[in-house]
């Protein structure tokens, strides 16, 4: 059973920097593109940033590129989100995903990878 949980969101003042964290465990499959996604309330889950299985490739939603950086340490089951320059409109609940797992439950496309493994999420406020 794969697990996804995140942590490190919190309210921070605009141009201030957070860095989530996100851990998963039970995932079997070879192929594991890990992503974040966020929401906000009244608004659709949008992609922010996802990275290859092996680290190397990266992709960002226009809205974040030069601010965000993606990264992962696949020997500690962790991706993390660096985020810098935080402007208000990055307020929202971000989760954690992973590649797969989209035969059944919430499952979303993006930039040309299916993510249906989640977690719970962890909420950044900007003020």
């Amino acid at each position: 059973q794969v697990q996804l949980v995140e942590s490190g969101g919190g309210s921070v003042q605009a141009g201030g920097s957070l860095k989530l964290s996100c851990t998963y465990s039970g995932y079997t499959f070879r192929d594991n593109y890990m992503g974040w996604f966020r929401q906000a309330p009244g608004k659709e889950r949008e992609g922010v940033a996802y990275v290859s299985t092996s680290g190397i490739t990266t992709n960002y939603a226009n809205s974040v590129k030069g601010r965000f950086t993606i990264s992962r340490d696949s020997a500690k089951n962790t991706v993390y989100l660096q985020m810098n320059s935080l402007k208000p409109d990055d307020t929202a609940m971000y989760y954690c995903a992973a590649s797969g797992g989209c035969s059944g439950g919430y499952c979303r496309f993006w930039a040309g990878l299916s993510f249906g493994y989640w977690g719970q999420g962890t909420q950044v406020t900007v003020s």
